[in-house]
């Protein structure tokens, strides 16, 4: 039999529905000499037949089955690793795919030049609307070798495993495998095996397509999917700290203000973004888990933050909890905070009170936000739904507050707009705020979304209102915050010029910044016939025959 070049390793559980795409993803290789090992971690489903099946379809397929599950996925890549018969190794899960050319590409840099591993840019792909980023892509945009990860620290940030081919003789050389019974085993796994390899080539060409489910059901959400769980805080920082460990004991202590600005900007950040969708006790949870670790940091590493997300830290090390929620809201939106208080200096500082101690009064600075000069484009306000009433059809009326901290805005009224584009053109619904003492302004205003200009085929998706203020012929667009738990409203609206009957639901967005929202979904036989061929069609001459013909539908 004729040996390997590479074995790729598919570790899967309980997912017989994805686990043939993943595998046809890595038989349409351009490098066909590999090995293809499904790792089963003793599904229950049928995932024991397909993988079974596919091994009877192709001789380059092995099943191998746990006798038991193990939680995780490092023993089903451990045991796969123990009978890979490759010199190279490669790990794709059972729910993503590899390019064609991954191994190829990996495979031919390796070939190139004598390293541990080689590493590619990851595309990742929205299951929910099929939208398309590279992760990380500053650290992948060109080709180049590290001669060891001090080189660029930065890389810390790519902790995938499955984005590298490592070199057999490496793993085996330092004894590296993936650390079992724990979570997040991929970012302790990727720590060492960056401080132990002497050089590593990274290539700038997709060699994974790793699929991001926000809305999966809890049963089948990833681990990374799982923060609303105070045991996955847990985990996360239980890894960090195993983490510290190894760079102590590897020699590479130097690197640790790099790693935990890492933690900071990456690991808490994505806990930051829910905090206020949390209530008191998981909040109280999360502070005694987290605070404890954070106290080890470097305190270089926090410097390095922006200043919104250093002013979460802070307030949740000062315990202030409820404070934490109002902070964590429009987080990297440039939403303002409600208030900010000057000391005798004048020194501006978030809330409504001066910090007694030194890190609290460094931390809670806001002076580099320029409240009250950055160009007025770019100002920070804070714009927050009060009150929110449903009215007949599609018609809502917002009671809305602007808060001011900067204090930009002049005295007296100002003249405000909601701003909604669900189509090419603009709806623009002028309303009044009203001074209520310096820096807070309040007003009303009813949004009929019967008057939005849609599209001729209509228009399925979601959008979010802005509110937009001018100033001196400056114009300034922002975040519209709703409340967190207002019932969601839902109406059709049937257009008295024939255009496509729309279902639109008006309801908060449920994550990240939590604003209004609005979602528009065609209804009737325009949007189920005609809709899907003008959307396919490119030729404008055809594009407009399906549109008149949708018309006369009409």
């Amino acid at each position: 039999m004729t040996t390997p070049d590479v074995t790729v390793t598919v570790i899967v559980y309980n997912d017989a529905a994805r686990l043939p795409r993943a595998v046809a993803s890595l038989r349409a290789q351009t490098h066909a000499n590999i090995e293809i090992v499904i790792s089963d971690d003793h599904s229950t489903d049928d995932t024991p037949a397909v993988a079974r099946r596919l091994a009877a379809e192709d001789h380059r397929v092995r099943y191998l089955r746990l006798p038991e599950n193990s939680g995780g996925c490092s023993a089903p890549r451990n045991r796969a690793i123990e009978i890979a018969r490759a010199p190279y190794l490669m790990f794709l899960d059972s729910d993503d795919e590899l390019p064609p050319r991954a191994v190829e590409l990996l495979l031919a840099a390796h070939r190139e030049r004598a390293v541990d591993f080689t590493m590619g840019a990851v595309r990742r792909v929205r299951v929910d609307n099929g939208h398309r980023t590279t992760w990380m892509p500053h650290l992948v945009a060109e080709r180049r070798t590290v001669e060891g990860i001090e080189g660029d620290p930065r890389l810390l940030f790519e902790h995938l495993s499955t984005s590298k081919m490592y070199a057999r003789a490496f793993l085996d050389r330092h004894q590296l495998r993936f650390p079992e019974g724990i979570h997040y085993e991929d970012q302790l796994f990727s720590a060492q095996a960056y401080c132990l390899a002497k050089a590593f080539t990274i290539i700038p060409d997709p060699v994974y397509v790793w699929y991001i489910d926000p809305f999966a059901a809890a049963a089948s959400a990833s681990i990374s999917n799982q923060r609303h769980k105070v045991t996955n805080v847990r985990d996360r920082v239980h890894v960090q700290r195993l983490i510290d460990d190894f760079l102590v004991e590897s020699g590479h202590a130097a690197l640790r203000e790099d790693k935990d600005f890492k933690f900071l900007k990456h690991d808490f950040r994505m806990y930051a973004g829910d905090l206020p969708y949390r209530d008191a006790e998981w909040l109280e949870s999360f502070a005694e888990i987290m605070n404890p670790y954070l106290d080890t940091l470097a305190e270089g590493a926090f410097a390095r933050l922006p200043r919104p997300e250093r002013i979460i830290l802070q307030l949740l090390r000062d315990g202030r909890l409820s404070d934490v929620r109002l902070a964590a809201r429009g987080l990297g939106n440039g939403v303002a905070p409600r208030q900010v208080t000057a000391d005798d200096s004048g020194t501006t500082y978030w809330g409504d009170t001066v910090p007694s101690a030194d890190r609290a009064r460094r931390e809670l600075d806001v002076s580099d936000l320029e409240l009250d000069t950055r160009p007025f484009p770019s100002a920070h306000f804070r714009h927050e739904i009060t009150e929110l009433t449903p009215g007949p059809g599609a018609c809502v009326t917002l009671a809305i507050r602007t808060y001011d901290p900067g204090l930009r805005l002049p005295v007296g009224p100002q003249r405000a707009s909601l701003v909604l584009a669900p189509g090419r053109r603009r709806l623009t619904v002028p309303f009044r705020l009203d001074p209520v003492r310096p820096g807070l302004f309040e007003g009303r205003v009813r949004l009929d979304l019967s008057t939005a200009p849609l599209p001729v085929q209509g228009f399925d998706g979601v959008r979010h209102p802005l509110l937009r203020l001018e100033q001196q012929g400056l114009a300034h667009s922002g975040l519209l915050l709703a409340p967190l738990d207002f019932p969601a409203v839902t109406a059709r609206i049937d257009y008295r010029s024939g255009a496509t009957p729309h279902q639109v639901t008006i309801e908060p967005e449920g994550r990240n910044p939590g604003r209004l929202q609005i979602r528009w979904q065609p209804v009737g036989v325009t949007a189920t016939v005609i809709r899907p061929v003008v959307r396919k069609v490119a030729r404008p001459k055809v594009r407009n025959a399906a549109r008149l013909v949708a018309s006369v539908l009409r």
